[in-house]
């Protein structure tokens, strides 16, 4: 048998997967583990603690594989994934200087001004496709280089969540571009490190591995790696990609005009292109695609179903119990709630910029809001307003890059919301499009699975592996008066940023 396996180190937990060449999902195993925060606006995790989590995932994935008769032996390559922007350190002899600063870590602020005051808001975004963003890499490089001088004299190598993985399985100090495109030092155009942005911010680039394309085999499993993990030694390890790259990989993003929405905590608009475009405002993000000589274009909203976990857990009491006492989950019974209430939920609308916003506002002050409230509201239009508030700011995104010139003509829905009927519905409604669903929600460990098997030579190039493999299960298209009543609500949704944008400031300095 011809096997794949797909490692994915997240912010919550880390999983293996195991595929064969038919792209069935033959089994997975997954591991939680937390983030710490020293302080409010920081999050870290210790490298070693990814590790661990891989080595007990994949060794979990095997154990399972041996019961439907697949052994290690079976195992051609193995492909990464994982968060992406974090920054691991390592000394000389390979050991992580300090834990890993996360995507989520907002303590680079004053950095983030460093690096455009050092290379010039318009040249950054010609260079790297982007702004300096504080979840983004490079001023967190800055940030230790600044408070922690020891730590960074001690640095020999910097690296991403994934790529300390491959570190720890091969030796090797390595990455793709598509992750590389997060960390603000790469010529995104150019696919390869920025000379100008290393020199302007005094970073050697001696620290920083080789890159490779996300499908390319960059080193093989060591003898020490293989005993800890139950791997053969010497199969190979792709580059891989970074989760959002790798996700499209998994629902089959990989031509132009596919694109796909994800509703998880955070919720994500990404576009596949084939050609280089850049949003001057650096809105949304262009970065490599897992497609080797490819883009993406990807607007991210920080707060979509935690905005909707917030409202459960907080606002909404008693829908757990309802729905315990249904035999429901809680999530299915809000769906029932909002599929109550009308269009527009009796003139509410909610902005669900719960921890800042950034696509399409790069504000870190602006905060939720519940516009138009009253009397008659019930939990079902607060329920929809918080769904319509999400969709909107999703199309916000989407507008973004249909004004990029990159087509659209497909999108698959993914992510917890995307396992919702009603959603999809809303959705397809809201944006005017089909919206679908594909077989397997696994995402971004089926994605570096299957990039590990077009590496491996099983596949002649990742958009055939995805054509082959990926099957959608259906597809859910707009109802047009529900498309132009939504419009109605979206236009005022917009608008209310724009008014409340100075007052959103000054609230944050009281």
């Amino acid at each position: 048998m011809t096997v794949f396996l797909g490692i994915d180190i997240g912010t919550s937990g880390a999983k293996s997967l195991l595929m064969d060449d038919a792209g069935r999902v033959i089994c997975a195993a997954t591991t939680s583990y937390t983030v710490d925060i020293p302080q409010n606006g920081w999050a870290e995790q210790h490298p070693d603690l990814w590790w661990n989590a891989a080595v007990e995932t994949v060794r979990g994935a095997l154990s399972k594989g041996a019961e439907q008769g697949v052994g290690p032996d079976d195992i051609k390559a193995v492909g990464l994934t994982g968060q992406m922007h974090g920054l691991v350190m390592l000394d000389g002899g390979g050991a992580p200087i300090r834990p890993a600063l996360l995507w989520c870590d907002q303590r680079t602020g004053e950095e983030c001004a460093e690096i455009t005051e050092a290379v010039g808001a318009k040249r950054l975004i010609e260079l790297t496709a982007n702004p300096a963003l504080t979840g983004f890499t490079s001023p967190k490089i800055l940030w230790v280089r600044k408070h922690e001088p020891d730590n960074y004299a001690k640095c020999a190598k910097i690296m991403l969540p994934k790529d300390y993985i491959r570190f720890k399985l091969t030796g090797d100090h390595a990455g793709d571009v598509s992750d590389a495109s997060g960390m603000g030092l790469l010529d995104v155009a150019g696919r390869t490190w920025s000379d100008e942005v290393l020199e302007k911010l005094d970073i050697d680039k001696a620290l920083l591995g080789k890159l490779y394309e996300s499908c390319e085999v960059t080193c093989s499993i060591t003898a020490k790696a293989a005993s800890a993990t139950g791997l053969p030694a010497g199969i190979p390890v792709v580059a891989g990609a970074g989760d959002n790259a790798a996700a499209a990989i998994g629902t089959g993003v990989a031509r132009d005009g596919r694109a796909f929405v994800t509703i998880g905590s955070s919720g994500v608009v990404f576009a596949h292109a084939s050609k280089m475009t850049l949003d001057p405002g650096g809105r949304v993000h262009t970065f490599c695609s897992a497609v080797p000589g490819e883009w993406h274009i990807m607007g991210v909203m920080l707060s979509a179903g935690l905005s909707l976990q917030w409202l459960r857990d907080h606002t909404l009491s008693n829908i757990a119990s309802d729905a315990a006492a249904r035999g429901i989950s809680p999530y299915a019974l809000m769906d029932e709630m909002c599929s109550q209430s009308p269009i527009g939920c009796n003139r509410l609308i909610f902005l669900p910029y719960m921890s800042g916003e950034r696509t399409p506002h790069l504000d870190p002050d602006c905060r939720g809001v519940m516009f138009g409230l009253s009397g008659i509201h019930t939990q079902k239009d607060l329920i929809r307003s918080v769904m319509e508030g999400i969709s909107y700011a999703l199309k916000d995104s989407l507008d973004i890059v249909h004004a990029m010139g990159a087509p659209v003509d497909s999108i698959t829905a993914c992510g917890g919301g995307g396992g919702s009927a009603v959603w999809r519905q809303m959705l397809a409604d809201v944006f005017g499009c089909s919206v679908g669903a594909v077989q397997s929600q696994e995402g971004p460990a089926l994605g570096a699975a299957i990039l590990a098997g077009v590496g491996a030579g099983a596949y002649p190039s990742v958009p055939h592996a995805c054509d082959l493999l990926i099957k959608e299960t259906g597809s859910t298209g707009p109802d047009p008066a529900a498309t132009a009543e939504y419009a109605k609500f979206h236009r005022l949704f917009k608008s209310l940023y724009a008014t409340m944008k100075d007052e959103f400031k000054a609230l944050a300095a009281l």
